[in-house]
């Protein structure tokens, strides 16, 4: 058996492990990449060891460890207060503002994960009163989180548009934004569309959400004025996204915001390990030749006029299951030129965008992280039961959704 075909192995292998196990993937990772590549491959460590992402690795700390700090010190829930108070338990209104608040965190910084766990607790209290359905308070809140999930500065979009420019697509970053926000709006919509149908005369269960949340006190004010300045400084200013995140971050430790010792240890560790240990492998991939066989496998289910669709479909498939940011994005992006390659056609970006909508669509299935965050949320044991089997139809039905919404897009810019 080839070196070529046992590193392509040891990925399958980390994929299926991703799907089925509570081992961070990351950790395995790492041990396949030292192994094959060290003690199969007849490679020097220092050659393994340079497929480890140091820049993405020291990007997503910083951006974490800012967003932690704002987190620790209840800045981001008192934020998210003051926006649903505005609305004053407008029960069509809220799932709106549920959708728009978790987008706006998500986009921000700190990712779906942490946007959502923030929101969907006080989301799901407010839905009880207001007798929303469970259902529909998990899908605005999980696709909120997810529609900002790609934005230039939050640690997901890091790793889509870090993992693309290794592809050679580069300064894409609003496209990518735009397509994925696009995709969730729509699926948003939907279900808000059948919640609005069946809520007709049936508008009096409005409750009044009239307690004043408390005022920012120093530390938070401070955290909002720094946070502000740090994404103008990224989006306006062009400043490093990472290294920008450390210094925003000293400045609010530094001045005693929070406890560094509660930020640190609240950051997504695992997350980041999971991230950078997938990474790792696939350049050890690259370096024997398992990426041409990756690639020529998944030319083989496609043609060029079908791969936005049969990716898209792949993805979510996987990602149902797995991690989106730690494993989908991480193994497939990079493998896009020889795609395109073998295949005899099809637009990268395209491809590229596909994969973010199809694999991050499914993920409110209740045994992916952010499904089973929304789950964890409904108290009554029936309700809970319920609500399981309706997250988990829809987010495997979103693989097909996905599938069909990226073929669609791909058809519809190659007639543009």
């Amino acid at each position: 058996m080839s070196i070529a075909v046992i590193s392509l192995l040891a990925l399958l292998v980390a994929l299926v492990l991703s799907m089925g196990s509570r081992i961070n993937v990351g950790l395995i990772a790492f041990a396949f990449a030292w192994l094959i590549g060290v003690y199969l491959a007849d490679l020097p460590t220092a050659t393994v060891l340079g497929g480890f992402p140091t820049a993405l690795f020291l990007t997503l700390a910083g951006v974490t460890l800012l967003f932690a700090v704002a987190d620790c010190n209840g800045t981001l829930a008192s934020l998210a207060g003051h926006a649903m108070h505005l609305i004053r338990g407008n029960r069509m209104l809220m799932p709106i503002l549920f959708f728009i608040i978790t987008g706006l965190l998500s986009a921000a910084g700190p990712g779906a994960i942490s946007a959502i766990a923030l929101i969907i607790p006080m989301a799901m209290t407010i839905g009880r009163r207001l007798q929303l359905p469970p259902l529909l308070v998990s899908l605005m809140v999980a696709n909120g989180g997810n529609a900002g999930n790609l934005s230039p500065v939050s640690t997901v979009g890091i790793i889509a548009n870090s993992r693309m420019e290794i592809a050679g697509i580069s300064g894409e970053e609003f496209k990518v934004f735009l397509a994925n926000f696009m995709a969730h709006l729509l699926v948003a919509a939907a279900a808000y569309l059948v919640f609005v149908l069946r809520s007709r005369g049936n508008n009096d269960a409005s409750a009044s959400l009239q307690t004043e949340p408390a005022r920012l006190d120093r530390h938070q004010k401070l955290t909002t004025l720094v946070m502000v300045g740090w994404i103008i400084g990224v989006i306006g200013f062009g400043l490093h996204v990472g290294f920008s995140a450390y210094a925003a971050a000293c400045i609010l430790l530094v001045s005693r915001a929070a406890s560094e010792k509660d930020v640190i240890g609240s950051m997504p560790w695992g997350v980041i390990l999971m991230v950078s240990g997938v990474a790792t492998l696939v350049a050890l991939l690259d370096e024997t030749g398992g990426m041409e066989l990756f690639t020529a496998l998944l030319s083989a289910m496609s043609t060029p006029d079908t791969i936005y669709g049969v990716i898209a479909f792949i993805t979510g498939a996987i990602s149902a299951y797995s991690s989106t940011s730690g494993v989908v994005m991480p193994a497939f992006l990079p493998i896009i030129p020889d795609l395109v390659a073998n295949l005899g056609g099809g637009d990268p970006l395209a491809i590229a965008l596909s994969i973010n909508v199809g694999s991050s669509l499914v993920d409110v299935s209740p045994i992916s992280t952010i499904g089973a965050i929304c789950l964890a949320t409904v108290s009554d044991p029936e309700q809970s039961r319920r609500v399981f089997f309706q997250l988990m139809a829809w987010g495997l039905g979103m693989t097909v959704v996905g599938g069909l919404l990226c073929q669609g897009f791909a058809l519809a810019l190659a007639g543009l």
